[in-house]
């Protein structure tokens, strides 16, 4: 069977979520009337939480904590950092103390101010739940960080880091110090309130009293599906307003349709192949180089993302300031990989095991054709689709050769989290003691310029050796109702923040 083709089964038992969820009621009267934002986000149901500080698996979990909390930072579509919560950063010489200042004036919803306290207080939880977070803030000394007043911490780090404005960005949801209990909604300062539904189906009405400028629209439901095809359909159908990461397929059949429109979000989306360096047969570099030059990048992006995006060379963050130029793009070279093979032992052939999923439009589609490329090198590869609700607790970072994905995040956070020796989601075991203390060294660097040369070596040397196939960057692809305006187009963190969406000119 085709992998693009529409999976009937799930589609029906999608759309019959979506539509006894959307559009009804009281709820249907205020979005006739404009006043409600209805927006279907990448999801699975069953495992929708409530605890901001966790891991969160789920976009639409994201999206709405990005709506009911304070964050310190956010990141803006041209990569630079916005102040949100926080006004400004101030670093010692060292580069190990930072003073932060709040914005003043602000309150949760329950009218109780927010004050350094609370601020340090979630950064300490989000810290504590580091196996669930991806060590997200593991930079930080918090036992040694401090309140200065109710408007300014004094945040002190393990070493020297020139970025922690962007370290900061997007994760750091604020609630009130000392809460323990995450089984419903906690209380928040964000621009909206939780007004009703579940974390499955949130309905979330404006908060009149944030400090930011007013949100547009007064209620925005956010709606968990997993199948991009529902998701897509919910909107086409007119039962949402939007849909987040749809199939490039889709996009091509709705290019005449008057009632949608689509936005993208360039070159942000990515499916890594994920190869062990701890495991045979790709302990061996050979090996990973040979499947590299056996990888036809070029099929690959059209078939996959339907040439909406650009070919990979072997690089995790091509949008990152830092990412290295002039490299030149690997090609295909059969013969070269056959004879590095051929010294790997393996000149009678290789049998692999490649696990995918469907969690995001073409990753099936991607190891499917992934796999009958390797075979032109005497690779055989047996793709196992594993259950998407499961993929990223079963899979991810466990297995030893499978599609991975990345958004968009800088690299100072991929390597956080995916490349140095001590980072909690390692995938491709890449440890070398040098790689990390040139990182260090690197991230204390004040000059901005100076710290992304050193950088991009980092990147080079990882492109080269490393554990991944980086085929294509594909566009985020949103499918949206003609009357939706303001979504945001930038890559990572950012496109969560949808308070600026409004219905209407």
């Amino acid at each position: 069977m085709n992998p693009l083709s529409v999976r009937v089964g799930a589609l029906a038992a999608a759309l019959t979520l979506v539509v006894a969820g959307c559009g009804s009621g009281d709820d249907g009267d205020a979005a006739s009337a404009g006043q409600t934002l209805r927006y279907v986000a990448v999801g699975a149901p069953a495992t929708a939480i409530n605890d901001p500080h966790g891991g969160i698996g789920n976009q639409s979990d994201l999206t709405r904590f990005a709506l009911l909390y304070d964050v310190l930072t956010k990141p803006r579509p041209d990569g630079t950092t916005e102040p949100r919560l926080a006004t400004s950063f101030e670093p010692d010489e060292s580069l190990t103390t930072w003073t932060v200042k709040l914005r003043s004036g602000v309150t949760f919803t329950d009218g109780k101010p927010v004050r350094a306290a609370d601020v340090l207080f979630s950064l300490r939880r989000i810290q504590q739940k580091a196996a669930e977070n991806f060590g997200r803030l593991q930079m930080f000394d918090f036992a040694e960080s401090r309140t200065v007043d109710d408007q300014t911490l004094e945040l002190v780090v393990t070493k020297p880091y020139a970025e922690v404005p962007r370290a900061l960005e997007s994760i750091t949801f604020v609630v009130p110090e000392g809460t323990t209990a995450f089984d419903k909604p906690v209380v928040g300062s964000g621009p909206y309130t939780m007004a009703g539904g579940t974390a499955q189906h949130a309905i979330l009405e404006r908060n009149d009293r944030w400090w930011g400028t007013r949100p547009p629209t007064r209620r925005i439901e956010i709606r968990a599906v997993l199948d991009p095809q529902a998701r897509a359909q919910a909107v086409i159908s007119g039962q949402a307003d939007v849909a987040s990461s749809v199939n490039p397929a889709t996009v091509r059949q709705v290019a005449n349709d008057r009632r949608v429109k689509v936005v993208h979000r360039p070159a942000v989306t990515m499916y890594p192949f994920v190869m062990r360096l701890d495991r045979k047969p790709f302990d061996d570099p050979r090996v990973r180089e040979a499947i590299k030059l056996a990888t036809d990048r070029q099929e690959l992006l059209d078939k996959v993302f339907l040439g909406y995006g650009k070919v990979g060379n072997d690089l995790l963050t091509p949008a990152d300031p830092s990412s290295p130029t002039g490299l030149p793009q690997r090609a295909r070279d059969l013969t070269r990989a056959k004879v590095l093979l051929e010294q790997a032992g393996h000149g009678d052939g290789l049998s692999l095991t490649l696990a995918t999923t469907t969690s995001y439009p073409g990753m099936d589609t991607a190891a499917t054709l992934f796999a009958r490329q390797l075979a032109r090198v005497g690779i055989t590869v047996k793709v196992t689709n594993e259950p998407p609700d499961t993929y990223w607790t079963k899979v991810f970072a466990k297995r030893d050769f499978y599609t991975g994905f990345f958004g968009g995040i800088p690299f100072s956070d991929v390597a956080r989290v995916s490349l140095l020796g001590d980072a909690p989601t390692n995938e491709t075991a890449w440890k070398r003691p040098a790689w990390d203390a040139a990182f260090h060294k690197a991230m204390g660097v004040k000059d901005d310029a100076e710290r992304r040369r050193a950088f991009g070596d980092l990147q080079r040397e990882l492109r080269d050796e490393g554990g991944y196939v980086v085929w294509g960057v594909g566009d985020g692809l949103d499918l949206a109702s003609t009357r939706v305006n303001g979504l945001p187009d930038g890559p990572g963190f950012g496109s969560v923040f949808i308070e600026r969406v409004r219905l209407g000119g």
